[in-house]
């Protein structure tokens, strides 16, 4: 209950010291007017949504291996296809904060002790553990010819993006799900249509007191898939399809049973990861 009141207290400090700023809506509609704001950060920037858990993970559905990503090849991404699949998050919920307060905490493993105690989080906790697990990963350099940030706001988000593509006409996807807490079941793909590629900027959302996006460049190809559950669910879908076999985990090859570098691999993303593309 402490570290709760501890970071409640902090985050409304924040949230009126940055009363003169746009709201996230506002911001976002400002910047990018022909641009839908996908669910994934529709979720991170409302503190209802985190407060209510309406569509935030439990501990128990959180996806917490990566490597556990859905996969399959490219040329099985049709309409009437079936896939096994179950759709989670990869993160519990949390929330951006606004601009001036994330940029006021020290974003780095060297001064995660002195965070920790600023938001009151017990340095031995489960919690800090994925802080610094994240933090690690941020300050990891990027792979050759990629570039990456962790955005620890909207703003930066947004900005890393545009300019990674050079535009800021841009679609930002992610996947939606009917019903949370869906079971693992049978999909059969309704619709598949490819919707930006083959360069893209991809986000994934990690583990930390408040919103933290991993940004990333990379290769592939992005498609909307929608498809309906055998309990009748349906799901608006993002998959991205990768011919670099460095973009993908090793154990992508081990479930599909091919070889790196021989055919093209997808995945679908996790519900609080997301996508951006050239609106062509």
């Amino acid at each position: 209950m402490a570290r709760f009141l501890g970071f409640l207290s902090f985050f409304l400090l924040a949230v009126g010291a940055c009363r003169a700023a746009l709201p996230a809506d506002l911001y976002w509609n400002s910047v990018l007017p022909n641009t839908p704001m996908p669910s994934a950060i529709s979720d991170a920037i409302r503190p209802d949504v985190m407060a209510n858990m309406k569509t935030a993970a439990t501990e128990a559905q959180v996806q917490e291996d990566p490597a556990a990503a859905l996969f399959f090849i490219e040329k099985d991404l049709r309409p009437g296809a079936r896939m096994t699949l179950h759709f989670t998050r990869t993160t519990s919920a949390a929330t951006f904060l606004p601009r001036k307060a994330a940029d006021s905490i020290p974003f780095s493993s060297a001064k995660l002790p002195a965070v920790l105690a600023r938001l009151s989080i017990d340095p031995n906790s489960n919690k800090a553990q994925a802080m610094k697990k994240t933090l690690h990963e941020c300050e990891e350099p990027a792979i050759d010819g990629e570039t990456k940030l962790c955005a620890t706001s909207l703003e930066s988000m947004v900005e890393f993006s545009t300019s990674s593509l050079g535009t800021r006409e841009v679609r930002a996807l992610s996947t939606t799900v009917e019903k949370e807490s869906t079971p693992k079941q049978e999909y059969t793909v309704a619709s598949v249509q490819k919707v930006a590629g083959p360069t893209l900027v991809a986000c994934h959302a990690e583990n930390y007191e408040y919103a933290v996006f991993l940004c990333h460049t990379t290769d592939a190809r992005a498609y909307t898939v929608s498809m309906v559950g055998r309990d009748g669910t349906k799901v608006e879908a993002v998959a991205a399809c990768h011919a670099d076999a460095a973009a993908l985990s090793p154990k992508a090859f081990e479930v599909l049973k091919v070889k790196p570098g021989t055919v093209p691999v997808c995945h679908f993303l996790p519900q609080n990861d997301l996508v951006w593309g050239p609106n062509k």
